[in-house]
C-alpha cells in the first residue's frame, strides 16, 4: 500500500499525527535511554570537564546533521520548505529568547524536552514545570505574552521573508552540511571513548538524532501526496506543547503531526523507563526548589516561543536544515546555560565549601 492510499484511507491529519506519534516514540526510548540533556552538557563544559553528557549530546547532533543532510542530498528530506525555513528567522528574538531558554533550563534542571521525558518516567518536579512550560509557551504564542514576543522578535529580522540557510550564505558546498556532521559525529565517538561511555548509550543518543531526521522524512513525503498543504516539520517541544495543551482544552482542533508528538514522547520513555525498571515517583525537595524551577519552566516557555524552538526545535532540529536564526540560538542556549550555572549553582558550590 504506498503513501497516496495511506492517506486517504486514514485522512491526511490523522497520517500526520501517526507519524507524529512514531517520531515521538522512537524520540522518547532513545532519550530515555540515553539520557540526552542540554543542560547537562552545558554544565559539564562550563565546569572545564568533556563528559558523558557532552559526548552524547554531540553525538545527537552529528547524527541529526549526518541523517538530514544525507537525505536532502538523495531527495528524501526537503528543508527549503519547512515551517522553519519559510518564513522570516529573527535574530533579536533567536538571541534574546536562547539566553532566557539557556538560563531557565538550568534553573529548573532540564531542558523542555527532558522535562517531558523525565516526566514519563514518574518525576513529578518535570511534570509541574513541564505544565508551566506549556502555559506559558501558549501564552507567549497567542496569549497575554504574545505582544513583547512579537516586539522583541520583530527587531531584527533575515531579510527576503525567509529564513537564512547558512548553506548558501557562507557559499558551502552542497555537501557542506554533511562532511561538517561527520566530522562532529568522530569527535563525539572520541570524547566518548576518552570516558568510556558504553556502546548502548551511545547507539541511543544517536538514535534522537535519528528520530529528528525521521520526522523531516516523514513530513516531506507527506506534504509531497497531501491535496491539502502540510507543514514539513520534526521534533520540537516549545509549539507542540502549547499546540496539545489547547486540543487537551478545546474540542474541534484538527490532528497533525505536533499532536501526535507529544504523546509519542510520553509512551516510548514510559515503556522504556517501566522495561528497564527505572521508574520512580519523584518530588520537590523543598520550597526553594521549586520556586526555582518553575521560574527557570517560565522562562524557557518564553524563551522557547522567542527564539523560534526549544533546546530540541532550533538546538537539533533547526540546525540540522542549516538554519540560520537555530544557530544563533543554539549558541544562545549554551552561553545563557553556562553562565547561569556559573552565578548560580557553582557560586552555591563556592559558599558552601567556605
Amino acid at each position: 500500500m504506498d503513501l497516496v492510499t495511506i492517506a486517504e484511507t486514514m485522512g491526511e491529519g490523522r497520517l500526520a499525527a501517526a507519524m507524529g506519534l512514531l517520531t515521538g516514540l522512537v524520540f522518547g526510548v532513545a532519550a530515555q535511554r540515553s539520557r540526552f540533556c542540554l543542560r547537562a552538557a552545558t554544565v559539564e563544559f562550563a565546569r572545564a570537564r568533556m563528559g558523558g553528557a557532552v559526548a552524547v549530546w554531540l553525538l545527537t547532533f552529528s547524527t541529526a546533521l549526518v541523517w538530514v543532510q544525507g537525505g536532502r542530498l538523495l531527495g528524501y528530506i526537503d528543508g527549503t520548505e519547512a515551517r522553519m525555513m519559510a518564513v522570516p528567522g529573527s535574530w533579536s528574538g533567536a538571541i534574546i529568547g536562547g539566553l532566557l531558554f539557556g538560563s531557565g533550563m538550568v534553573l529548573a534542571r532540564g531542558c523542555s524536552g527532558r522535562l517531558l521525558v523525565l516526566a514519563a518516567t514518574g518525576n513529578l518536579r518535570s511534570l509541574v514545570s513541564g505544565m508551566v512550560f506549556a502555559v506559558v509557551a501558549q501564552m507567549s504564542l497567542h496569549g497575554a505574552l504574545a505582544p513583547v514576543r512579537n516586539t522583541i522578535a520583530s527587531a531584527w529580522t533575515t531579510g527576503g521573508g525567509r529564513n537564512l540557510n547558512l548553506l548558501d550564505a557562507l557559499h558551502l558546498p552542497d555537501a557542506g552540511g554533511l562532511v561538517l556532521g561527520l566530522i562532529l559525529a568522530g569527535f563525539a565517538i572520541h570524547i566518548a571513548r576518552r570516558n568510556q561511555i558504553g556502546a548502548g548509550r551511545l547507539v541511543f543518543g544517536a538514535g534522537v538524532g535519528f528520530a529528528v531526521a525521521l520526522g523531516w522524512a516523514l513530513t516531506t513525503a507527506l506534504s509531497r501526496v497531501s491535496f491539502d498543504p502540510i507543514a514539513i516539520t520534526s521534533a520540537t517541544f516549545s509549539g507542540p506543547s502549547a499546540n496539545m495543551l489547547m486540543y487537551l482544552l478545546e474540542s474541534g482542533d484538527v490532528l497533525n503531526f505536533d499532536i501526535g508528538l507529544i504523546p509519542g514522547v510520553v509512551i516510548g520513555a514510559l515503556a522504556s523507563s517501566l522495561l528497564h525498571r527505572e521508574f520512580q515517583f519523584q518530588g520537590f525537595d523543598g520550597e526553594a526548589t521549586m520556586r526555582r524551577a518553575l521560574t527557570g519552566a517560565a522562562m524557557m516557555g518564553f524563551g522557547a516561543m522567542l527564539a523560534g524552538g526549544c533546546a530540541i526545535g532550533n538546538g537539533v532540529t533547526g540546525t540540522s536544515i542549516m538554519a540560520g536564526t537555530a544557530w544563533v540560538a543554539l549558541t544562545a542556549f549554551w552561553v545563557g546555560g553556562m553562565i547561569t550555572d556559573f552565578l548560580v549553582d557553582q557560586r552555591i558550590a563556592r559558599v558552601s565549601d567556605l
